[in-house]
């Protein structure tokens, strides 16, 4: 006699609408898949990083409510050892729901609850579904609501990723300032508006690059701050409803020893609940940090065109033209820039939309928020490398300056205008057979000339003299 065996690939649950049939192996349950069903829109998932840092703030939740005695010690066990499980990336694959949805992460914070919840029945002995063991909303959001759980666990995502971007931005801070150093010998025009202005040091041109990105870093650094203060413990609206009091205070310091972060509960925790102008407020620090990624990425394109620098070589640069190389980490960097440039219009938007005790479309702004973070750390890394490639042509920015007659204006402190200008003219009758340095060196003496348009001379801040005008 033959005995068939039947293999189960699916297990069945239910909810208010129903029932749904879930794959047998899927750690998500029936609200993960109305989510999936409702919000099949963009494609794009959830930020793993947002998935990690709602399980940090389960597991604090957790741990306060067993301490408590609100939650029974092995069911917390259990819920805790799911939650470090999802912390650690072991179950990335068990959140589909798509980045773009509806409820103010209603279906985020139930796909994470859900997860925890199976994983845990499996912990301790039961099988998947098996709820009366472990239940996603009794047992794992006890105490929670969406609407503290969700900001809270964004905060906790952003400060992560904005320290490392603290990071990587140094680094192209640091490649910056290696190439000040490297090319503070080498004399260079500097432009206004397109024209030849004054002659300066190439390495000054990269100290200000290096100094626009000190203070991105810096701004990076301490624009943490409005993001340690969270709402965790309000529930609902901000009142802590449903929450007893003593797990209201004690579920921030377990977060705060899970993560390591200064956390600290919003002194009016309705406000922290209903308002989202601290998300804008870190966007656009992001923002002032894209546009001068924007800004350098367009100078370095422009003294690579004029042949001053070179940028290093990435990859062929055509599909027809051979031999063509495309500055094309500079476009990309343009591109991420602008992209962020983007993402804080929209993350401004959601924050203006919310409405009364609540901000429906917190998804929108951690997907546009940690989006931004996200690129912005991937192109540093990237960035400074390139800017550590680069090199400079020094013959070409000499001649430059040799041939460009509005080097005359760095002689004005030792000729004055009106012998400046006499000058110019007197070079313009002449027949262009000379550089207009040869042309100084005849009339004023090659060592004034060498004195005045060297580096040191160039790039000090002012001049001093005895007297206002040389004799020469």
């Amino acid at each position: 006699m033959i005995t068939k065996i039947v293999m189960t690939t699916i297990r069945l649950e239910k909810d208010v609408f129903g029932e749904l049939p879930i794959p047998a192996d899927a750690y998500w349950g029936i609200h993960t898949a109305r989510a999936q069903a409702n919000f099949a829109i963009s494609g794009t998932p959830m930020a793993t990083e947002l998935i990690h840092a709602l399980a940090m703030v389960k597991l604090a939740c957790c741990r306060a409510n067993a301490e408590l005695g609100y939650l029974d010690c092995s069911r917390a066990d259990a819920i805790a050892q799911a939650c470090q499980e999802v912390i650690e990336g072991r179950l990335d694959a068990q959140f589909p729901v798509d980045a773009l949805q509806g409820g103010a992460g209603t279906s985020a914070n139930m796909n994470v609850n859900e997860v925890v919840a199976n994983r845990a029945c499996e912990l301790s002995g039961g099988q998947k579904g098996d709820y009366d063991r472990v239940h996603p909303i009794e047992h794992v959001n006890r105490h929670q609501s969406t609407n503290d759980v969700y900001p809270t666990a964004l905060k906790v995502a952003a400060i992560f990723a904005l320290r490392r971007l603290s990071q990587t931005i140094a680094r192209t801070q640091g490649a910056c300032q290696a190439k000040e150093k490297a090319f503070a010998e080498i004399v260079t025009m500097g432009r206004t508006e397109l024209q030849d202005a004054v002659p300066i040091a190439l390495g000054g041109q990269f100290a200000t690059f290096a100094e626009a990105f000190a203070r991105d870093r810096w701004r990076t650094f301490k624009c943490e701050e409005r993001l340690r203060v969270v709402n965790l413990g309000g529930t609902a609206v901000g009142t802590g409803l449903t929450a007893p009091r003593d797990y209201i205070f004690l579920s921030i310091e377990r977060l705060r020893d899970i993560t390591g972060l200064g956390l600290t509960r919003a002194e009016q925790v309705m406000d922290a609940t209903a308002n989202a102008d601290c998300f804008v407020e870190v966007s656009g620090m992001l923002d002032a940090h894209a546009a001068n990624l924007l800004k350098v990425s367009q100078d370095l394109r422009l003294l690579h065109f004029l042949r001053e620098i070179a940028l290093p070589g990435c990859q062929v640069g055509s599909s027809i033209m051979p031999g063509k190389i495309n500055p094309v980490m500079l476009e990309a960097a343009m591109s991420v820039a602008m992209k962020v440039h983007a993402n804080h219009g929209l993350i401004a938007q959601a924050a203006s939309h919310g409405t009364l005790q609540i901000n429906e479309f917190l998804p929108l702004i951690a997907l546009g928020l940690l989006e931004s973070l996200r690129v912005l750390d991937a192109l540093n890394e990237r960035f400074a490398a390139h800017v550590e490639g680069i090199t400079a042509n020094a013959e070409v920015c000499q001649r430059r300056v040799d041939e460009n007659p509005q080097t005359i204006t760095a002689f004005l402190p030792h000729l004055g205008y009106e012998r400046c200008e006499a000058l110019l003219q007197l070079f313009q009758r002449e027949p262009q057979t000379r550089a207009f340095r040869e042309f100084l060196n005849t009339h004023l003496g090659a060592e004034l000339v060498e004195r005045v348009l060297s580096p040191h001379n160039l790039m000090a801040l002012g001049y001093r003299a005895k007297r206002h005008f040389e004799s020469v």
